[in-house]
């Protein structure tokens, strides 16, 4: 049966004029028929009612809904974080002055409660018998393992606290028995750092701590509002992050690789960008038009470091060098894949690094929500097919 709709029926359904449905035709919003045998055309019934559907939509605030979904507006909102005139700000403190003195604990603490408690007083947890097991996975899906041990919720309040997530989390991530020592420590002992390295991982936990509502941290806070457990909520986190487009030190460290191994350096990384978008492999960020505040931190410091460092040099000329052929500045997954390779930590350290940090912004957003009581449940726009007559 043919469904195509004459002018003044699709005009009627989109409740517009004549001349405006034909304006839809001519900016390419709507298609029309020609049967041939008239000059009167016929609009698809189906594309009629999707744009109408769209225009209603629109009406509700729907377009700007669609918009903010895609590095638009903030589309919940927090006293945690935001990101403002190319700053990241822990309420209201600058993450890139923090870095100079705090450690990731201190920022967890200003995350969750501005500072009103110190939550790592208490002593480490134990590692639960299921995570000692794993022993073989990759970092990242240890962690995850560890957060879906937990998430039961008739598991021993202890083990769900921030501090003891974020401690199981860390010995999940290296392999290591939980300890009550600083965070950016025991990466350090793991990776046998020295003091300069161990500053350098102490300034990158505190700056990647949260980052307003990044894919992951949305993924977390959808999960929270869900009235889930806490390490579930943080296991969605992980799961976010485990992809290219989110953590992306992988790629990036991908990138530096070749690069280095390359005789041409502009080459390698000409063609390493023809198969990845620059953004998801360390350079530019829509959020910070005019660079990375985070980024820059850390390769300022990694350059002062690299006088009797060969490789180090190396890697930073490979970066500058992508930087100019790509025209965009680097971003934190750089950086991170960066301190990688110059200090020959194990593969993987720049995510580990990322997931314990952003460990306690989830846990900041996974308690906002859940204060909130509100269920995250956004409408679906149907563009699909309809049921004909």
């Amino acid at each position: 049966m043919n469904n195509d709709l004459s002018a003044p029926d699709a005009a009627r359904l989109l409740g517009v004029s004549l001349p405006t449905l034909y304006s839809y035709v001519s900016r390419g919003l709507l298609a029309s028929i020609s049967n041939g045998a008239s000059r009167r055309k016929r609009y698809p019934q189906e594309e009629v009612l999707r744009l109408a559907a769209r225009k209603n939509d629109a009406k509700r605030g729907g377009q700007t809904a669609v918009a903010a979904m895609h590095w638009g507006l903030p589309v919940l909102e927090t006293q945690i974080s935001h990101i403002l005139d190319g700053r990241l700000l822990y309420r209201g403190r600058d993450a890139t002055a923090l870095a100079q003195h705090a450690t990731l604990e201190m920022a967890a603490s200003l995350l969750w409660d501005d500072n009103a408690h110190d939550y790592f007083q208490q002593d480490a947890p134990a590692l639960s018998q299921g995570l000692a097991n794993a022993r073989d996975a990759p970092p990242l899906a240890r962690a995850m393992l560890g957060m879906a041990v937990l998430a039961p919720a008739d598991m021993p309040h202890s083990l769900q606290s921030g501090p003891a997530l974020m401690r199981i989390l860390a010995a999940a991530l290296l392999q290591t028995a939980p300890s009550a020592l600083p965070l950016h420590r025991q990466l350090a002992q793991a990776w046998q750092a020295d003091a300069n390295q161990t500053e350098l991982l102490r300034a990158a936990l505190v700056l990647l701590a949260d980052h307003e509502l990044n894919t992951s941290t949305f993924a977390v806070r959808c999960v929270a509002s869900t009235g889930a457990s806490l390490p579930a909520a943080l296991g969605a986190g992980l799961a976010a992050l485990s992809g290219d487009k989110h953590g992306g030190s992988t790629a990036a460290r991908c990138m530096l690789m070749q690069a280095l191994a390359a005789p041409d350096t502009g080459a390698a990384i000409g063609a390493y960008y023809k198969t990845i978008a620059p953004e998801f492999a360390g350079f530019g960020h829509p959020l910070y038009p005019l660079g990375d505040p985070r980024a820059a931190y850390l390769l300022d410091r990694l350059s002062a470091l690299s006088h009797e460092r060969p490789q180090l040099r190396a890697i930073l000329a490979a970066c500058a060098t992508a930087s100019a052929l790509l025209d965009a500045k680097p971003n934190a997954d750089l950086a991170l894949a960066a301190m990688e390779l110059a200090f020959g930590w194990p593969e993987g350290a720049g995510m580990s690094v990322f997931a314990l940090a952003r460990s306690a912004g989830w846990i900041a957003h996974a308690t906002e929500q859940a204060a909130s009581a509100a269920l995250i449940r956004p409408r679906a726009r149907y563009i699909g097919r309809r049921q004909r007559d």
